[in-house]
């Protein structure tokens, strides 16, 4: 049992460093493609036992290859090389989790973007055809119920006025966004939604303290798909899980510590706004009092270092709620309002 992965002495943060590059994650990611009459185009794919969703309507897109240097260039390809089509103005809408056939979690990024052209002039090289349907039609079709969900909700963006498409940006700016703050989708706030609920997301993060007093933050990735080139604690959403169950695999996924659920208590709780108009989030933080293991560069996508540091020397530019956490468990308190108005 190591309580006490820290640096030798407590001057400068140490930095942890990727040893040697590891193979990415899979992700994929999906065009979410809408014209002015607020119809969407749908890809009828091949009826092929063993491939994803065979005989559906789906959402054209697929998997990041090697080549691609972030999501934005994989849909970009999968567009160009599926359909010969290229939109100039997607942009990140959200980030779905989808089932593999073998079982595993595969996370989707999905793109957004306005396109009014007709489908029978592309050259289609995948599946069967392209076609333009109404968000009514869409329950009378064969599309995987993620699918519906997702374009009933960007259809209820569209109808309120809550959907303003970003402008133009690379992903190291964009994927800020994807699952976080996103300028893309503008949810309404609680005062703008008076008369029907907003889902709220809920993110875990964890909190360790080292016997120095100093605590652990990663710096994300340029790419990655929350806080590119900002510090954060090692966090993540729930995946059919509890809150613990989620902390204990995110720790041990992204920097290879394991942490025993009883080792672990709730600190600290941030209701926050990110920015207006975007969806709430409950960010829960837990401090973990004992764990195992050295913090490690597991997802070098998302994370490419861990430090330590001192609570009065914070590094910048560090997610504001993360700072916000940290204040208030530095003063006893277990909760946060942050961005309401």
């Amino acid at each position: 049992m190591n309580d006490q992965t820290s640096p030798t002495d407590s001057a400068p943060p140490y930095q942890l460093r990727p040893q040697l590059p590891l193979p990415l994650p899979r992700a994929n990611a999906s065009a979410l493609i809408y014209n002015e009459s607020g119809a969407y185009l749908l890809h009828l794919r091949d009826d092929i036992p063993g491939i994803w969703e065979p005989g559906s309507w789906s959402l054209l897109g697929g998997g990041r290859e090697p080549g691609d240097r972030s999501l934005e260039e994989t849909i970009r390809r999968e567009l160009r090389e599926e359909a010969g089509l290229d939109i100039p103005d997607l942009a990140p809408f959200t980030v779905e989790q989808a089932r593999s056939s073998d079982g595993t979690t595969v996370p989707i990024q999905i793109f957004a973007g306005q396109w009014s052209g007709d489908p029978a002039d592309l050259e289609l090289t995948e599946g069967v055809m392209l076609h333009w349907f109404r968000p009514e039609v869409m329950p009378r079709l064969r599309t995987a119920p993620s699918t519906r969900d997702l374009l009933r909700r960007h259809a209820e963006l569209l109808d309120t006025g809550h959907y303003a498409p970003a402008p133009s940006t690379t992903l190291a700016d964009a994927d800020t966004t994807a699952s976080g703050r996103p300028p893309h989708p503008h949810t309404p706030s609680a005062a703008a939604t008076s008369e029907r609920g907003v889902p709220h997301i809920i993110g875990v993060h964890l909190y360790l303290e080292n016997a120095h007093g100093e605590i652990l933050l990663g710096l994300r990735h340029p790419d990655s798909a929350y806080a590119a080139k900002t510090w954060h604690f090692l966090a993540g959403h729930c995946e059919q899980e509890s809150a613990l169950a989620c902390l204990v695999r995110e720790a041990r996924e992204e920097a290879g510590l394991l942490i025993d659920p009883t080792d672990v208590e709730y600190a600290h709780a941030v209701h926050l706004v990110d920015t207006p108009g975007t969806p709430p989030r409950m960010q829960l933080v837990f401090r973990a009092r004992h764990w195992t293991g050295t913090p490690e560069i597991r997802e070098p996508d998302r994370c490419v270092s861990w430090s330590w540091w001192r609570p009065e020397a914070l590094p910048e530019p560090l997610v504001p709620y993360t700072r916000a956490a940290i204040d208030g468990i530095r003063a006893g308190r277990l909760y946060t309002e942050w961005g309401w108005t």
